[in-house]
């Protein structure tokens, strides 16, 4: 661990106001990063900066949200004139879904694309200049799900999908610029996703399929990313089943859809049934 690695550096976070998001804004804060909070609640961010950090003139939160292009160009104009710069952005901002492709309102998959592939698309292409300038890193939260597909989540697998095949001809494109990017995927994480995950009709879920205590928490992944950061590492890919799961899916595929197709079959409420 580089504990000075983050100090003063200019760091965006969208999707700051709850889960990975929250969890990551914090540990920055901790480590010595001045940290812009993004989400859709500004009041929320408000209340949470001062747990990123005790000196309000190291935070700032701006009301964001990452489906308008204006509010991703706004967003970067406040954190330059605030900061004078950015050197890392963490695209966060995410939101699930959960129900059969058949029986699916199709504006589920467009808000699902807005969100998740068009908030990072947008937020990166504006923050892309000064990136550049500083030599700095832009990180996409994806999923295990951007690797291998899970099913009654189309709208979800395909953004986290394209989040990765859009970050992946990034970083070629910068391969001489000193540009960081990271494709972070996470596994199961305890987080508020789930229960607002959208159903076929675009309702949220108000609820989840699993036991949330037994997944891996927030802040544990906070400090993967972290670390991943620290290493400008270009691929993160947490928790032994997301691991095995990403290699299964690459050398054994078939075998790895009817594994998924029993462990979907087997949540609670599941499409399938």
């Amino acid at each position: 661990m580089r504990p000075d690695y983050f100090k003063d550096k200019v760091v965006i976070v969208t999707g700051a106001s709850s889960g990975i998001g929250l969890a990551s804004a914090r540990l920055l804060g901790r480590r010595g990063a001045r940290v812009v909070m993004a989400a859709r609640s500004y009041e929320k961010l408000l209340e949470l900066a001062p747990s990123v950090s005790a000196d309000p003139e190291r935070v700032l939160c701006v009301k964001t949200d990452v489906t308008r292009e204006e509010d991703c160009r706004a967003l970067v104009e406040a954190a330059v004139a605030r900061f004078g710069g950015i050197n890392i952005l963490v695209n966060n901002a995410g939101i699930s879904m959960r129900a059969m492709f058949k029986d699916l309102d199709l504006k589920v998959i467009h808000s699902l694309m807005d969100v998740n592939f068009w908030g990072t698309v947008q937020c990166t292409k504006y923050a892309l200049p000064y990136l550049l300038a500083a030599k700095g890193q832009v990180v996409g939260v994806i999923s295990i799900a951007g690797y291998s597909a899970l099913p009654a989540r189309t709208g979800y697998s395909s953004s986290k999908y394209a989040v990765r095949g859009f970050l992946d001809t990034l970083r070629i494109e910068h391969l001489k610029d000193g540009l960081g990017v990271l494709v972070f995927a996470p596994g199961y994480t305890d987080s508020n996703v789930r229960r607002a995950a959208l159903t076929a009709d675009g309702s949220a879920q108000g609820e989840t399929p699993l036991n949330e205590e037994k997944l891996m928490s927030a802040e544990d992944c906070a400090a993967r990313l972290a670390k991943a950061l620290e290493r400008r590492r270009s691929q993160m890919i947490l928790t032994p089943l997301g691991k095995a799961t990403v290699i299964a899916h690459r050398l054994f595929p078939r075998l790895t859809d009817r594994l998924t197709y029993s462990f979907v079959a087997k949540e609670a409420g599941s499409p399938f049934k």
